[in-house]
């Protein structure tokens, strides 16, 4: 059962950081297209992921081309959508192997459990790069660590001198 936890306050904080993000991204004018661009992939992947999740085709496109009215109700739409599914999802479901046709058209098989934690941590990885690219431009970056989701309470940051 821990496991099942554990996936949701990981789902959770994916949320919380994607809602961080889009609500920075939109103060910005103009944001930068790079930034747009990889925001814009974290929600398609989510989508594509959860998608193969419930063995529907896929919604969007892994690089979706989203206005920023768009990426918003897709962000809404998936924070309801995940907690849906995780809340139907029971412990020996993680196990079950999820099959798919990748972007480069490549069939897989992978446990429920693994897609999961590769929705998390590429979220999480992306979410990097844009702070990467906002402090490049000179732009504040916004604190995205499980750490200040869990607390409640932002993460220190080095701000642009």
């Amino acid at each position: 059962m821990r496991a099942l936890h554990t996936m949701r306050r990981m789902w959770e904080h994916a949320a919380w950081a994607d809602r961080l993000l889009l609500g920075a991204l939109l103060r910005l004018d103009p944001c930068p297209a790079a930034v747009w661009r990889e925001y814009a992939h974290v929600l398609g992947a989510e989508s594509v992921w959860l998608d193969r999740l419930r063995r529907r085709p896929a919604r969007f496109a892994v690089w979706p081309a989203l206005e920023p009215a768009a990426a918003a109700a897709l962000a809404e739409s998936l924070r309801a959508e995940y907690i849906a599914y995780l809340d139907a999802l029971t412990a020996e479901a993680l196990d079950a192997p999820v099959p798919y046709v990748n972007s480069a058209g490549v069939a897989f098989e992978t446990p429920v459990e693994d897609i999961l934690l590769q929705v998390f941590l590429h979220g999480q990885y992306h979410r990097g790069k844009i702070n990467l690219m906002l402090r490049q431009s000179r732009e504040e970056p916004v604190p995205t660590d499980y750490i200040a989701f869990a607390r409640g309470v932002p993460a220190a940051v080095t701000h642009i001198a």
